[in-house]
C-alpha cells in the first residue's frame, strides 16, 4: 500500500523557522511528512467541502516510479522551481529525468528551474544548482566528478515539502528553506557551528549540461549574480542524442544577501581560485566521462559565529540580469521572510485549486486528487518579466501581444493535448487564451512553424503529429478567446496544407523531426504517411496523429464559420482509415504502417512498435477518438469492437491488465492509449468504462512517492485523474463535449468564471458505488453516457445516481 502526507487540519498554516542544527526537529514538526495511507473518510469531512486545498497535496507524489515529478517550491504557472538536485554518484547522473528521484538521498544542489513529469532522461533545465556547504572550499566543485566532496547525504526525515516551499536539513548539518514568487525566492540557510559556511553556486551544471556559464561576485553589495547558456532538451535520446545538442535560451540571475561575505572563490573546470569574483565555462552537452571535470561555478562563505542562518533573495530572468532584478524587486520586498512568501505562495495554490471543491471521499483520495490538480495547474510556465519581455523562438527579445497578460511556454503537446488542455481550458480559460496566443507568437517568431514541443523558446521536435492544432481548436471549442484565433487557426491550416522544406528533413529522426508535418506532399498525395518516405517517427502512428489534428482543424473551422475548410479537414480527419488493415492477424484488424507503394510493411505483430512512436499497434489501433463509429464499423461493429477492447484491459484468463508491460493490452505509462476506457461510451456499453475507469483510479493511482504510473508529462497522466475522478473527460480533440463516468467524490464545484460552473452531484459515492444508473443533466433526465458543449460553455448541474451493480440499460442507445 503507498504512503502519503498526513494531512493538517483545514486552514492551518505552517510556520518554519530555520535555527542551526535546530532545524531537522523544526521541519519535521511544522511540515507534513511520511504516514499511512487513510483508509475512509474522516466523519467531520464528510459533508464539508474543501477550503483549503493546499492541505491535500503532496509534492512527493511521483517523485520515483518514473513520474518525475519534483517536490521543491513553485507557485502556479511559475517560472522558477526551487528543487534538489540529486546525485548518484557524478555530476551527469541524477537518478531521474528531472533531477530528484525520492530513492536517491543524496544532494549537489537545490536548481532554480524545473519542467514538471518530461520523460527524456534527462530532461530539461535544472538551472543553477545552489549548494549550501559546511566547509571551506580548496579544490574545485566541478573537479569532484564523483560527488565525494561537494555534496552531501540527506534523509526523508529532514525533508518536507508544500506548495510553494521546500526544506532540507543535510546530514553535513548545512539546510535550506526556500519559498517563491512567481519569479523570485527567498532561502533561509543555515549552517552547523563550528564549521565554515559556503554557498556553491554551480552555474554551468544544468541537466543537461550548457554551452557557456558566467559567475560574478560583488562583495560591495552583497550580490551573486550570471547567466549560463542551455537547452538541450532530450538532446541525448534520438537519433543517437546528437541532434538536439545545442542552446536556446539564456537564464540570468541575481542574488542578493543579509551580510557581507567572508571568502569569495570561483572555479572553471579544474582548477579554483580563491578569492576571486568572476568565472565563465561551460560543460558542454556530452554525457559522462566527456562531460565530467567541466564547468565554472563560484561561492561565497559566511562568518556564522554569531548567527547561523544567512538569507538570500534571488531573482530569475530568461531577458537580462537587469530583468531578473526587476523581477526580484517587484515580487519580493527587501523585509520579507520565507514565511511570508511561503504564505503567499500557498494562497495562490490555494486559489488555484479552489476550481475545484470537492466534498467527502477518504484522506488519501483527497491527497491523490489535490495533488494531481496541483501537478496539472504547474504549467503552462512563465517565460516573460513583469514588465512583459520574453525571448522569442528567433532568438530576440520580444514584448507581449496587445491584450496578452503573459508570455507562456513548456507545452508536451503529444502528451497534454489529450486531457491537461482540455483541463487548462476548462479551469483556467484566461491562461489558456494566453498559452494559445503565445505558440502562435513563437509560430510567428519561427518562419510559421508550429513546434511540437516547446522548452522556453526552442522548438525541441519532439515525439510527432502536429498536436498545437488539436490543442488550439479543443481550446476554441471550449470557450476560450483571449488570443487571435482567426490568425492562429490560418497559420496552422497553411502548415496543413502548403509543404515546408523541413517536411522532407531527416534531421533528429526518429524522436526528434523537424518538420511540423513531415513529407506532408508525400500525405497529401497517398492520404498517409507512408513508413519508407514519411521523415516522421513512424508512418502508422503519423497518419493517426495527423487525422486527430485535421479532425479537430475541422471543427474549429465550422465554428468560425468556414464551412468549405470545415469539410475538407474533416474528411482528412477519416484518413485513419488508410493504415487499418482488415485482414491483419487472420482478420482481426489492426492498425499497420505501409509503404509508398500501398503495400503493409512487414513482418507485423500487434505487439509490434514498428511504424509507431512510443507504443504498439495494440495500443495505437484505439487512437481514433475522432471517429469511434467509424473505427467500430471497421472492426465489425460495437459489439465486436466492445469484445476487442474487453481483451486490451483483461488478459485471457479474464483478470485486469491495466498497470502495463504487455504490449498487446493497455499501458497507463503513456499517451496514445490513455483515452481508451472511455470508448465503452461511445460503443453502448458505458458501465464498462466505468468499471474500467474505476479499476485504474484505485489500482495504478495513489499516494506516496510511487503514486503516479509513470511520466507525468507535464500534467497529462495527473489530468487524467481529475477529470476521472470527477466522472468526465474529453471526447475528443476540437471538441467541448465531455464524457460521463463515475464520480468519485459525493459532491465537486468546478468554479469557473462569467457564471459557468459545473456542479456535479453523486451523493452515494464511494468504494462499493462504481456505476451509473442514471443522469440528470440540468435537472432533466439524460440517457447519453456524454454531454454536449452546452455543460462546458454555460454551465449546469450533474446529477448522479449510482449503483453496486451494472446497469445495462443506462446510455445504451446511440445514434
Amino acid at each position: 500500500m503507498s504512503t502519503s502526507s498526513a494531512r493538517r487540519p483545514a486552514g492551518q498554516r505552517t510556520r518554519l523557522v530555520l535555527s542551526g542544527l535546530a532545524l531537522g526537529a523544526t521541519v519535521a514538526a511544522v511540515l507534513p511528512g511520511p504516514a499511512a495511507q487513510a483508509a475512509a473518510p474522516a466523519p467531520s469531512d464528510a459533508a464539508t467541502a474543501v477550503s483549503h486545498p493546499t492541505d491535500y497535496v503532496d509534492p512527493f507524489i511521483g517523485t520515483t516510479n518514473g513520474g518525475n515529478t519534483y517536490p521543491g517550491a513553485t507557485r502556479p504557472y511559475g517560472m522558477i522551481g526551487w528543487s534538489p538536485t540529486s546525485t548518484k554518484g557524478d555530476q551527469t547522473s541524477t537518478g531521474a529525468a528531472n533531477g530528484y528521484e525520492y530513492n536517491v538521498t543524496r544532494m549537489r544542489g537545490l536548481s532554480l528551474t524545473h519542467v514538471n513529469g518530461a520523460g527524456c532522461n534527462p530532461g530539461a533545465a535544472g538551472d543553477v544548482p545552489i549548494m549550501p556547504f559546511a566547509g571551506d572550499v580548496t579544490s574545485s566543485p566541478t573537479a569532484d566528478t564523483k560527488d565525494e566532496t561537494y555534496a552531501a547525504n540527506f534523509s526523508h526525515d529532514n525533508e518536507r515539502a508544500e506548495p510553494g516551499r521546500y526544506a532540507v536539513r543535510l546530514d553535513s548539518g548545512a539546510g535550506a528553506d526556500l519559498a517563491v514568487g512567481e519569479r523570485s525566492g527567498v532561502a533561509d540557510f543555515s549552517f552547523p557551528a563550528g564549521k565554515p559556511a559556503s554557498l556553491l553556486f554551480r552555474t554551468s551544471n544544468s541537466l543537461n549540461g550548457s554551452e557557456d556559464a558566467h559567475t560574478e561576485i560583488d562583495r560591495k553589495n552583497r550580490k551573486a549574480t550570471g547567466w549560463v547558456k542551455t537547452g538541450a532538451f532530450c538532446g541525448r535520446r534520438a537519433n543517437g542524442g546528437t541532434n538536439n545538442r545545442k542552446s536556446y535560451y539564456k537564464l540570468y540571475f541575481s542574488a542578493s544577501f543579509d551580510r557581507t561575505f567572508a571568502t569569495t572563490g570561483t572555479w572553471r573546470d579544474g582548477d579554483v581560485s580563491p578569492g576571486s569574483t568572476s568565472a565563465d565555462g561551460g560543460e558542454g552537452y556530452a554525457t559522462g566521462a566527456d562531460r565530467a571535470g567541466r564547468g565554472s561555478g563560484g561561492w561565497v562563505g559566511f562568518d556564522t559565529g554569531s548567527d547561523r542562518d544567512v538569507r538570500m533573495r534571488i531573482g530569475i530572468s530568461y531577458v537580462s540580469r537587469s530583468g531578473a532584478e526587476d523581477n526580484l524587486r517587484r515580487e519580493i520586498s527587501p523585509r520579507a521572510d520565507v514565511d511570508d512568501i511561503a504564505s503567499g505562495a500557498r494562497a495562490a495554490w490555494d486559489r488555484e485549486l479552489r476550481s475545484v471543491r470537492t466534498t467527502g471521499g477518504t484522506d488519501a483520495q483527497r491527497t491523490a486528487f489535490y495533488t494531481a490538480l496541483y501537478h496539472s495547474l504547474m504549467q503552462p510556465n512563465l517565460i516573460s518579466d513583469a514588465d512583459g519581455r520574453y525571448p522569442g523562438m528567433d532568438g530576440a527579445t520580444h514584448r507581449l501581444a496587445r491584450g496578452q497578460g503573459a508570455q507562456y511556454s513548456n507545452f508536451s503537446g503529444w502528451d497534454q493535448y489529450r486531457a491537461q488542455i482540455q483541463l487548462l481550458a476548462l479551469l483556467k480559460p484566461r491562461i489558456a487564451g494566453d498559452f494559445a496566443q503565445s505558440l502562435y507568437n513563437f509560430a510567428r517568431q519561427n518562419g510559421g512553424v508550429w513546434d511540437r514541443w516547446v522548452h522556453i523558446n526552442g522548438p525541441t521536435h519532439v515525439m510527432t503529429g502536429d498536436p498545437t492544432a488539436a490543442t488550439l481548436a479543443t481550446f476554441y471549442a471550449m470557450g476560450v478567446r483571449n488570443f487571435d484565433y482567426e490568425g492562429a487557426f490560418e497559420s496552422l491550416a497553411r502548415q496543413a496544407t502548403v509543404p515546408h522544406e523541413d517536411g522532407w528533413s531527416d534531421a533528429g529522426c526518429p524522436g526528434q523531426c523537424e518538420g511540423q508535418r513531415p513529407n506532408l506532399a508525400e500525405y497529401l498525395r497517398l492520404h498517409y504517411a507512408p513508413q519508407d518516405t514519411c521523415h516522421c517517427w513512424g508512418g502508422a502512428a503519423e497518419t493517426l496523429e495527423d487525422a486527430v489534428a485535421d479532425d479537430a482543424l475541422g471543427r474549429w473551422a465550422k465554428l468560425l464559420g468556414r464551412d468549405r475548410e470545415a469539410a475538407y479537414f474533416a474528411e482528412r480527419g477519416t484518413w485513419w482509415r488508410n493504415v487499418y488493415d482488415p485482414d491483419a492477424t487472420d482478420g482481426a484488424g489492426y492498425i499497420r504502417a505501409r509503404n509508398a507503394d500501398g503495400s503493409w510493411v512487414a513482418p507485423f505483430s500487434p505487439g509490434s512498435d514498428l511504424g509507431f512512436a512510443q507504443g504498439t499497434s495494440a495500443t495505437y489501433t484505439w487512437m481514433v477518438p475522432q471517429d469511434v463509429p467509424g473505427l467500430a464499423a471497421a472492426m465489425g461493429g460495437r459489439a465486436r469492437a466492445a469484445e476487442r477492447l474487453d481483451a486490451f484491459f483483461h488478459k485471457p484468463d479474464g483478470s485486469w491488465s491495466v498497470k502495463g508491460g504487455d504490449p498487446l493490452r493497455y499501458d497507463p505509462t503513456n499517451e496514445p492509449g490513455i483515452h481508451a476506457p472511455w470508448l465503452y461510451n461511445a460503443l453502448g456499453q458505458p458501465w464498462k468504462t466505468q468499471a474500467t475507469v474505476r479499476e485504474i483510479v484505485n489500482t495504478v493511482y495513489g499516494t506516496g512517492p510511487a503514486g503516479l504510473p509513470g511520466n507525468d508529462d507535464l500534467g497529462t497522466m495527473s489530468a487524467w485523474y481529475v477529470f476521472s475522478a470527477l466522472g468526465i473527460y474529453p471526447q475528443t480533440p476540437g471538441s467541448a463535449n465531455l464524457l460521463l463516468g463515475t464520480p468519485l467524490f459525493p459532491q465537486a464545484l468546478l468554479d469557473r468564471p462569467g457564471g459557468t460552473d459545473i456542479r456535479i452531484s453523486a451523493p452515494e459515492a464511494d468504494a462499493e458505488h462504481a456505476y451509473v444508473s442514471g443522469v440528470r443533466l440540468n435537472g432533466r433526465n439524460h440517457d447519453r453516457s456524454w454531454a454536449g458543449s452546452g455543460l462546458t460553455l454555460k454551465g449546469g448541474s450533474l446529477d448522479y445516481r449510482l449503483a453496486t451493480q451494472p446497469d445495462r440499460d443506462w446510455a445504451t442507445d446511440l445514434p
